[in-house]
Order: structure tokens, then sequence, then C-alpha cells
């Protein structure tokens, strides 16, 4: 039985209903009425989904399919039907007492400044800076990094709303010019022009049809190598993306003219990245089948006429990342007889796997990436889930770990062979980033920008990481962030998050609406489950395929533990994630119920039988099985959100957010998963779904937006909690 109190100890939201006793509800609604807040139940109803006759037969098995219909997201039906969710959705969001004031504070919150760690080109630094509360960040140039730089471009000027986004910037290797991605709406598909950095003025070179990857340049300036799809591919927010392509553009000349330079054919979902070294010697390619966690390398000698890309490594059978080059020797970052990564240097001269030679061996920690700046190679470690970082020579030695301020997250560490310093960006759960310079001849970092914070303090909370065992006895680590003092009562609001795919491991950041949350007396918690990336390749493998139920059952853990524990109860948990943490979320609510107040499942993967339909999503068959391979089907079957709701079911109250311009995740996926919830308990707690107009996967989305999804996300979970507008939780001593 799961129910919500309010003061006075009053059982309010639904208990079995043959339990209830008519006064102990008449009192619970009017208590709930008198402070503004809106129910589920008969006084309102969903919006008409029409239930279909499609059945798809899998393995011998059928499998109905009623909102296959939705798929079509561009119909007068789809369309109708998505209006009228909306409407209902603000319209019951907007009756949530408080919730406007949830939005205020937010933006108060995030109304700091935010700077990127600086990056060398040329006899420029260039990084970008928010002011505040600025949609996108804009972009400045700098001869000294200890002077005030100058702008060299702003996203803002280009949309009203906000939506156009820089997505990422290519430098000739004398600084000079700048090639630089946008993005509209939220889609992956970007936009490719060239600024002279002196001037601010772009060329007429303009490059459409870019997906998945940055640009590089050759060390003349004379070009660059870009990722994309042949035109004819198309842009539609369905179509699937096939052929992977690594493209050279010839400065001045037009797109019609651009070379490929590397395309593999013998399968649709092979994706590419090229980049040329930084003495310019070689064009370095990668090939990655799916998302797979395995790769090819080629080579081609830029300065030999007519040099043909030739094969380093040959076949994917492991890890493959290359780090850097000295000469003829190319460091590279593998996993290969190593599953938490190791780096090995291979003379392209002489690539035979015998000739490698060890420089940094496997170590207990988790290696995720590696830099070679002036003259050393910069380790990033996860230890447990958090970041060390290591110096070495590039012959191996050992020189000293860099200084980091807490236990979070440190990323940067860019630059090139001869460089004195470098940056790097550093940030925990309580605290927003700073940027950090390091000497790299002493080894001392020094805070070169960070924010100076007036509406947040951050020494007001704390963060305790703590292990519990999994349903298998898997020990799972977990970061719980609070006030200092919370009292173990079972009676905190808690949010709880998670993601577990994909190799990406969950670290510890700073975000306003973490803040936001920890502030109004809020516990965030943050898990690191199985299929992430955190402690290596047989971590990641152990929620992949045939084994993603052990994520499902390490979620489920955390939550049983947080309960155990009396950080909170079942009442006072809400849970969120996105991408494959939205599949996340809806999975679990769908095997554990009774654990959940609220579910919010954004831009989530809902439908596990056609997921590889649309856009990209054949690539993740890598990480979550085929429907072609009866025991994977059945897996897949077994979880699939579409496919495991159940009718009288008493469900979280659950919110569901996508974009419509989600061209990663398709928003059918979340169109089918709340027509099926809503239908199987139309008179149960709330089953919404909040469509996002010209917004898609979350890259680049404007601050404007963003903070009106979380002030509607907190005020879902606070009126499923039961609590008050001015509830602020027991904020210890």
């Amino acid at each position: 039985m799961r129910e919500h109190r309010v003061p006075g100890g009053i059982p309010v939201n639904k208990t079995p209903r043959s339990h209830w006793i008519g006064a102990i509800v008449a009192a619970g609604l009017a208590y709930l009425v008198s402070q503004g807040y809106a129910l589920a139940g008969p006084s309102w109803s969903y919006p008409p989904a029409r239930r279909s006759d499609q059945v798809d037969v899998y393995h011998r098995i059928s499998v109905a399919d009623p909102y296959r219909w939705m798929e079509d997201v561009d119909s007068p039906e789809t369309r109708a039907w998505v209006e009228s969710e909306e409407t209902l959705t603000r319209e019951y969001l907007a009756k949530i007492a408080g919730r406007d004031a949830i939005g205020e504070r937010l933006k108060e919150l995030w109304n700091y400044e935010r700077w990127s760690a600086p990056e060398k080109h040329g006899s420029g630094w260039f990084y970008s800076h928010n002011s505040g509360l600025q949609n996108q960040s804009v972009h400045f140039v700098t001869a000294d990094p200890s002077e005030p730089g100058r702008e060299l471009f702003d996203p803002n000027a280009l949309s009203t709303d906000g939506t156009v986004a820089f997505k990422s910037a290519a430098f000739t290797d004398d600084g000079q010019l700048m090639a630089y991605g946008l993005s509209e709406s939220g889609s992956d598909w970007e936009t490719w022009r060239v600024r002279r950095v002196a001037t601010g003025q772009d060329l007429p070179d303009l490059i459409r049809h870019a997906k998945y990857g940055s640009a590089s340049w050759r060390k003349d300036g004379s070009g660059f190598y870009y990722c994309g799809y042949q035109e004819s591919d198309g842009e539609s927010l369905k179509a699937a993306s096939t052929y992977h392509t690594l493209y050279f553009h010839r400065l001045g000349r037009p797109q019609s003219s651009d070379v490929i330079v590397y395309r593999r054919t013998d399968d649709v979902d092979w994706f590419i990245a090229g980049s040329v070294s930084d003495d310019g010697r070689y064009l370095i390619v990668t090939a990655t089948h799916g998302d797979e966690v395995q790769n090819t390398i080629l080579v081609q000698e830029l300065r030999k006429p007519a040099a043909a890309l030739k094969a380093l490594i040959a076949e994917p059978r492991a890890s493959f990342v290359p780090i850097g080059n000295v000469g003829s020797v190319l460091y590279v970052q593998t996993d290969q007889d190593a599953p938490r990564n190791r780096v090995v240097a291979i003379d392209l001269h002489h690539p035979e796997t015998v000739g490698w030679r060890s420089v940094i061996p496997e170590a207990a920690d988790t290696l995720t990436s590696v830099s070679l700046v002036g003259h050393q190679l910069i380790a990033q470690y996860l230890s447990d889930a958090h970041s060390v970082v290591r110096r070495y020579t590039t012959a191996g030695k050992r020189l000293a770990d860099v200084p980091l301020p807490g236990i979070g997250t440190a990323e940067g560490f860019v630059g090139r062979i001869d460089d004195a310093v470098t940056y790097f960006a550093y940030t925990d759960y309580r605290t927003p980033v700073s940027i950090y310079r390091l000497d790299l001849k002493t080894g001392s970092p020094t805070r070169w920008r960070g924010p100076r914070l007036t509406e947040y303090k951050p020494d007001s909370y704390e963060t305790r990481q703590v292990f519990f065992p999994s349903k298998d006895g898997t020990r799972i680590p977990m970061f719980i962030t609070a006030h200092k003092g919370t009292v173990l009562d079972g009676q905190n609001p808690t949010l709880l998050y998670g993601y577990g795919g994909f190799n990406v491991p969950e670290q510890p950041e700073f975000t306003p609406a973490i803040a936001g949350w920890l502030e109004s007396g809020g516990v965030y918690v943050a898990v690191n489950l199985r299929g992430g990336g955190e402690y290596g390749r047989a971590w990641h493998e152990a929620g992949m395929k045939i084994h993603k139920q052990n994520v499902f059952d390490d979620f489920i853990g955390a939550a049983e533990y947080l309960i155990v524990e009396k950080w909170t109860s079942r009442s006072r948990l809400a849970i969120q994630g996105a991408s494959n943490g939205g599949l996340l979320i809806a999975a679990v609510e769908e095997q554990r119920p009774e654990l959940f107040a609220a579910a919010i499942a954004q831009v989530g993967v809902m439908d596990m039988l056609r997921f590889r339909e649309f856009t990209i999503g054949k690539g993740w068959e890598s990480d979550y099985g085929s429907v072609d391979s009866e025991s994977e089907f059945r897996a897949l079957r077994a979880y699939s959100p579409v496919h495991n709701v159940r009718a009288n079911v008493d469900y979280p109250a659950t919110l569901i957010l996508t974009g419509d311009h989600d061209d990663r995740v398709f928003p059918a996926h979340s169109f089918k998963f709340a027509a099926a919830m809503q239908a199987a308990d139309p008179n149960g707690r709330p089953v919404l779904i909040r469509i996002d107009l010209r917004a898609g996967h979350g890259a680049g989305k404007p601050l404007a937006k963003r903070v009106d999804e979380i002030a509607d996300a907190y005020a879902f979970i606070r009126q499923a909690m039961g609590l008050p507008p001015d509830f602020a939780g027991k904020r210890g001593g």
C-alpha cells in the first residue's frame, strides 16, 4: 500500500479502493482542494486515442501494436491528439499552486556567470561565456587569458527564442579561421560555416547535411574534414540515417565538389570520425559499428601525394581511441587485454601488435580519456565514479596526480604537444563549474574563472557516496546530496536519477536544477547503474542486451535502500531519467509501481521492438539487442515499456517529456507509451505528456525552455507527493 501524508497524518492518495473509509476520503480531498491542488480522476478525461488492430509476428509470437498510427507524427489524427494532450497538460500544470514560484526561483539560481575551459589555437585563446540567463553561451577570443576577450560569435542573435544552437567548432592551425556548426530546434542535423576570426565575417562556404561529428582542418588551412550523410537521405524527423560518411571540404568550393574520404558500405549503421594530427602529418579515421565499444583505425599520410588510407586496426575487436602522435608513434587508449583501459604506443611504420609498447598499464581505476599536452600524457580516471587525474611522461613515467577541489568531475586538458599550460573544468553535485589553469611544469592548478554565488550557498549541503547490494548481490555505488544534518525520518522528498547504458558513466555534476531541488528541502540521488562506464567493459556488458534487466534491478535496489535507510518513503520518492534513462524510468515504474510517488520519463526509448526503424536507432542494437535474435527479442519484449503496460495497476503519477523535433529518439516512442498508460487506468493518478515545441533531444536547448521544463516537472512531483506549496523540508541543524 502506498500513501501520501499531509499535516495531521491523514492518508490522502489512493490505497486499494476497497479499503477507503468515506470520511477519511472526504477529509483528505477537501484538504488538497483547499490548498489549490488539481486532482486527477473523473473530473477530467484523457484525449481519445484510437486502438488499431495492428499485429506483428516475431519468432512465432504475435505482438499487438495498437498505436502504430502515431508513428506518422504529422498526420491530422496524430496532430489532433498531440494538441489535445498539450492542452490537457498545460491546464493541469498551470493549476498547481506554487508552480510559477518554482520557475522564478530556478531563474534566480541560474543567474550566474559560466565559462568553458579556454583552448589555444595559433596565438588566440578561445572560450565561451554565459552572463547568467542567456539562452545560449557567447564565444570569445583573447590573446591573453588573463584579459577580457573579444566577442567572436553570439548564437542568441540568430533566433528570438534561442532555438538556434552553436554545436561545435574547429580552428585552423594558425587560429585565423573557425569552422562552426549550428543546429535548429534541437535537431542533430548541423549546418557548417566558416568565419574569419580577425573580422568576425563569414566566408561563402556552406555545408549542409552534417551530423554526428566535429570538423578537423588540414595543417595548411586549405580545407577541413567533416561527417554527414548524402543529401538523398533527407533530414526528416523520422527517416533512418544510413551510411555515415567522412568528407573533405576544400575552402572556397561548393559542397557539391566535396570529396568522399571514407564510408563503410557493408552495413548502414557504421559511424565514422576523422581528425588531422596536430603536426599535420596524418589523417586518423575511426569506424564504429552502431554503438559498439569496438572500432577500427585507419591512417593516411597527408604529406605523401595520393597516399591511401591504410588499416592500422582492421577489425573492431576492442576499443581503440587515438590520443596523439610524436613523429611516427601514435598513442592509443585501448581496452584490448585491459578491461579498464590502458595506453599503448604504436609505430606507424611497424604497426604489428607484437611491436606495441605499453605506456600506461591498466589500473584498478577506470581510464576514461587521455590527452597529449606539453609532452605529457594527462590521464583521466574514474575511481568509484569520481575523477582522478594523473600526469605521465610520454615514456610512461608517472609524474603526479593533479590536485582536485573535491570528489567530483574534472574535464578538459585540451592542448598541443608544445603547450606549457592547459585548462580544465571542475564540478560536483554541490558546486558550480569552475575553470582551472594547470601549469604543466609545476603540476599546480590555479582557479582561472568561477562564479560569484549570491543566490545559492553550496556549503549548506553535503554529498555522501554509499554502496548497496543489487538483486544479484553486485555492489552498486550512488551519490546522495542533501542539506547538512538532514533528518532520516523517511519523510524527505527525494529525487532518484539514473541512466545505465551505452558505456556512459554517471558522474558528479552541478546544475541549478539540482540546487533548486536541494534548496526546497529535497534529497538528490544519482545511482551508478550497470550498463554505464564506471567500471570498464565488464560493468557495461553486465547491463547490455539480454542482461538489461540488471540495470532495472540496480535502480530498484537503490530505491529500496533509500526507503530502508529512511532517507525517504514510497510516498516521497520520485524518479527521473532521460533518453536511455527515460526507458529506465518507464520500465521500473511498470515493474515496481508501488515504490514510487512520481515518475518523470524524458525523451525515452519506449518501443523496444521498433526502435531500429527510426533515425539512428539501428545503431542501438549493439547495446539493446535485436528482434532478429529470438533470445534478445524475448528480453526486449519482457521490459519494453509500450508492451508491458497493465490495466488496473496503481502506477505512480507520470509525466512524459518529449520534443516535437527530437530526431534522435523519435517522439512517437513517448506518444505510444502515453496513450497506453492513459488507457490502462483512466481514473488513476495522472499520466500526462508534455510535448515541447521547437525542441529536440536536449542538446542546445535554450535556457528559457530548460527552466520551464524543470519547473513543470518539480511542480508535478510536489503535487504527486502531496506537498503544500510552501514546503521547505527538514533542513537539519
